[in-house]
């Protein structure tokens, strides 16, 4: 399989990037909601997918990118500069905790590195786009809600027990959790991701439920309806 991964409106080269384009992602640039954003930050961009599933979907809005991880931010940047949406998407090749701005953005996502305290990955560069240290989520919501606009939201994807926890700590960032998707393979598969909202503005929390397959190999018409704008085999 070559590094070129195509969509219908962009193509993602993965060469130099150590985390691939997944299903978590993808996902994640489909699912997210804000009426009308206008500015929009990607945090931990790596091939930049997610940024330009945002390009796409919000044609209206200005999308920065930030990778810690040269070889990937320079991966990002040439998949923007080559897309239809380069005037409008930006990549910055920064750790998240010394991206600095002006801007307050109506939406942030991430689809962060998330096995805390796991064994690391013998690959460094891998081992930094999977793995966390201890007070990553802290810094994370920290930064988020510096930059947040006050009617903004937070969209990140993490499996459950990493969610859970930063959905208990945001309240200590003056962030409240609006919404949470239980990410499902199947029917009889236990949840294995949550997608969560995080906003300023206390709602009561909206959950559901989203499953990927409704038998072996066979998507659903959720998953398909949410991907059809983007991947070619919808």
């Amino acid at each position: 399989m070559g590094s070129i991964f195509k969509f219908k409106q962009f193509e993602v080269n993965q060469a130099g990037c150590a985390m691939k384009i997944n299903t978590d992602g993808v996902l994640l640039g489909a699912i997210v909601q804000k009426n009308d954003a206008k500015q929009i930050l990607d945090i931990g961009t790596g091939t930049g997918v997610i940024a330009l599933m945002l390009a796409q979907r919000f044609p209206n809005s200005l999308v920065d990118a930030v990778e810690i991880d040269e070889s990937a931010a320079l991966a990002a940047s040439a998949n923007f500069s080559n897309s239809d949406f380069s005037e409008r998407i930006k990549a910055h090749h920064f750790p998240i905790a010394l991206y600095n701005t002006d801007v307050k953005y109506d939406l942030i996502v991430s689809n962060p590195p998330y096995f805390v305290n796991d064994l690391k990955n013998p690959e460094q560069r891998k081992g930094i786009a999977r793995h966390a240290d201890e007070n990553f989520f802290e810094l994370l919501l920290l930064k988020t809600s510096e930059l947040l606009a006050d009617d903004g939201c937070i969209w990140l994807i993490l499996p459950v027990k990493q969610a859970e926890f930063v959905a208990e700590r945001a309240s200590a960032f003056n962030l409240v959790l609006g919404e949470r998707i239980n990410v499902c393979s199947d029917e009889s598969k236990p949840v294995f991701r949550h997608i969560i909202c995080l906003q300023r503005k206390v709602v009561e929390t909206k959950v559901s439920n989203f499953f990927i397959y409704e038998s072996e190999k066979v998507y659903t018409s959720d998953y398909k309806r949410l991907l059809k704008d983007f991947l070619l085999a919808f």
